[in-house]
């Protein structure tokens, strides 16, 4: 991975192309190299990549950033990770007033909204799934980094093949951890944050990773969450307390050693909660002995990804809306 110098220019290597999403202090834009580049200046570690390689771009506007440290963390964290099933970063481009990074272009989407588009699912697909998650988080955790934030928008597929690859994105929320170090900031998203960073008391290590991988599971197996609460205060109260259930008739057919590796990873006891090795060790994973090669109902699920998806749209015309409200306030007052 290369770090250009400041004030070198992202243009000068690449011609972007369409944009591919955005966010409160960035875009991300599709990108190629520019032509007449030379096998030495497409090089990324022993790889020479094609001229027509795609690649993403995330263009951060500085102006716009409350703590640019945040953002120096999260790539100082990718820098150090070089993971199949994790998106890549390859180069960093530092211009005055913007932070171009260039990453490993997936095209495949969300895994959920695969699945659905999909429409056959089955339990042994469940356990490829969460086998290769916690393949991908023993590798982090090895390395003492802890995403923090691992949910359905944050498991991306590589491509729309059947056998794409997942890939774990954003680590904006990550930390790397030593052994003195006791996390105590309240992050992740509500329904997959584990109890430990619930209760405001500390918490360390990769735990709250398998938590979620959990949730994930769960959800991967009858298409809707374990922790389903309209209001935080009750939601949290469910996860803090672990109450969770298997209701029929959707988890009639699910197998005896699926459901007990989704409680191994929803135990409220962080010190008793599986990690990402004891996973990749379970006999559901390593045999998928007992796991059905029944279809799943994917019913559930499209419910499930519709509403989340709802959700999130209202969230963000709410945030634009706001924003709009501040901006006329401050303007009506200068």
């Amino acid at each position: 991975m290369r770090l250009s110098k400041k004030g070198d220019g992202v243009k000068g290597r690449y011609v972007l192309g369409d944009q591919l999403g955005s966010g409160n202090f960035a875009v991300v834009k599709k990108a190629k190299f520019k032509s007449g580049l030379s096998d030495e200046q497409r090089k990324f570690g022993d790889t020479v990549y094609d001229t027509n390689q795609a690649f993403a771009v995330k263009i951060i506007d500085k102006a716009k950033v409350e703590d640019m440290g945040d953002i120096e963390r999260e790539i100082s964290i990718m820098q150090d990770v070089d993971h199949p099933n994790v998106i890549k970063l390859f180069e960093i481009f530092d211009e005055t007033k913007k932070m171009n990074l260039v990453m490993e272009l997936v095209l495949g989407g969300e895994l959920f909204d695969a699945i659905v588009s999909r429409g056959n699912y089955t339990e042994k697909d469940a356990a490829v799934v969460m086998k290769t998650l916690c393949d991908a988080l023993r590798y982090l955790h090895d390395k003492k980094i802890v995403h923090r934030d691992l949910k359905p928008e944050n498991i991306l597929l590589e491509s729309e093949a059947s056998d794409a690859k997942i890939k774990i994105a954003d680590f904006g929320l990550a930390r790397v951890m030593t052994n003195k170090d006791v996390m105590k900031t309240a992050c992740g998203t509500p329904g997959y944050v584990a109890p430990e960073v619930l209760q405001n008391k500390g918490y360390q290590g990769g735990g709250l990773d398998i938590w979620s991988a959990g949730v994930v599971l769960y959800i991967l197996l009858c298409g809707f969450p374990p922790f389903y609460e309209e209001e935080l205060p009750a939601l949290f109260d469910q996860i803090i307390k672990g109450k969770y259930d298997f209701p029929s008739p959707w988890w009639d057919a699910i197998s005896s050693t699926a459901k007990d590796l989704v409680k191994k990873c929803l135990t409220v006891d962080v010190s008793k909660r599986f990690t990402a090795q004891q996973v990749l060790e379970h006999e559901w994973i390593v045999k998928l002995q007992g796991a059905s090669d029944k279809a799943i109902d994917i019913g559930q699920l499209k419910k499930y990804q519709a509403t989340r998806k709802l959700k999130k749209a209202a969230a963000k015309i709410l945030a634009m809306q706001r924003i709009k409200n501040l901006s006329m306030a401050a303007a009506a007052t200068s």
